[in-house]
């Protein structure tokens, strides 16, 4: 795809431009379209506009939970989906405070409400202390083993903003904490058991690692030009195989900690489900059409709900 180079927001670093048209970074459409101009861009800010990744950060938590076979607990599930609503939410904004001036010189991201000026640093952090806030009153109703375990992420979170400055592979950093839901969900009820757990957790860092790959593909160019370092661009023309690894990859370790829990065939044929959705999204694959790349990752939401469904049989059957 040809581009252009365009001067960026506030007598920035220059913005490649697509000659084409991107794909937003942001989408406000619906009731954040409506909202006046300051509460519409912390609600982008915190990417409520976008409920993908808080659908992605949930669907390992409901996962901990449904696979300890104490039933639907949905009390305890509804926590958790407000905890991964409003601790993605922090995230994002923690992200944007870091990566502002990286963000500027990348087309997709310029327009974010940090990284054009229209919020200021002091505002957006704020505003991530709120959320963090809402964080706490979700992290006080779980049991005491699952509060050490949620705060335990907290370091891994701090340091991922940072990772795509020394690694080739920030997407598997952003697996370890964005599948941290998962121990938190299992540690919540039961206490023991930890080889499905790790088997558990490993499949679905791998399942990050092969999902976040894909939506770097949507700044290949503009990463290479401005020093961001990505899977995608590691992997190069072998993207497809390379995601298809660790989609693989996830579905053998999600077998192994069913097995290990359950150790019955018929156990396993509930994850077929959610393997064909992956494959799917490999073979339809287009690395180099934007909106394909959008469209494969999140479709993830689905593969998270598959999973879900197969954790509940094989824990409560």
């Amino acid at each position: 795809m040809a581009r252009q180079v365009t001067r960026g927001p506030l007598g920035s670093k220059p913005v490649t431009a697509p000659s084409e048209p991107i794909v937003p970074d942001s989408e406000h459409r619906g009731l954040i379209a409506r909202l006046p101009q300051l509460p519409r861009d912390l609600a982008m800010l915190a990417r409520f506009d976008r409920p993908i990744g808080w659908w992605l950060l949930f669907w390992p938590c409901a996962w901990g939970v449904w696979l300890t076979g104490a039933g639907l607990r949905l009390e305890l599930v509804a926590w958790l989906l407000v905890g991964a609503i409003a601790m993605r939410g922090a995230g994002c904004v923690y992200n944007d405070i870091v990566d502002a001036d990286l963000d500027r010189q990348v087309a997709r991201t310029a327009s974010r409400p940090v990284a054009s000026g229209r919020v200021s640093r002091k505002l957006a952090w704020a505003w991530l202390l709120a959320l963090c806030l809402v964080g706490l009153v979700v992290l006080l109703q779980l049991r005491a083993e699952a509060q050490i375990v949620a705060l335990a992420s907290l370091a891994l979170v701090a340091a991922y903003p940072f990772m795509k400055r020394i690694t080739w592979w920030p997407q598997a950093w952003l697996g370890l904490v964005f599948t941290w839901g998962l121990p938190v969900g299992w540690t919540a009820l039961r206490w023991d058991h930890w080889e499905v757990l790790a088997a558990m957790y490993a499949g679905a860092v791998c399942w990050v690692i092969g999902y976040d790959t894909i939506y770097a593909l949507q700044d290949r160019e503009d990463d290479a030009l401005v020093g961001i370092r990505s899977s995608a661009l590691r992997m190069g023309r072998r993207v497809k195989g390379g995601v298809g690894v660790f989609y693989g990859l996830a579905v053998a370790l999600w077998a192994l900690g069913f097995w290990w829990l359950r150790p019955d065939w018929v156990a396993l044929l509930t994850l077929l489900p959610a393997a064909a959705h992956l494959a799917w999204q490999i073979m339809t694959l287009d690395p180099v059409d934007g909106a394909n790349p959008l469209a494969r990752f999140r479709a993830n939401r689905t593969t998270g709900l598959l999973v879900a469904v197969a954790c509940f049989v094989v824990g409560n059957a």
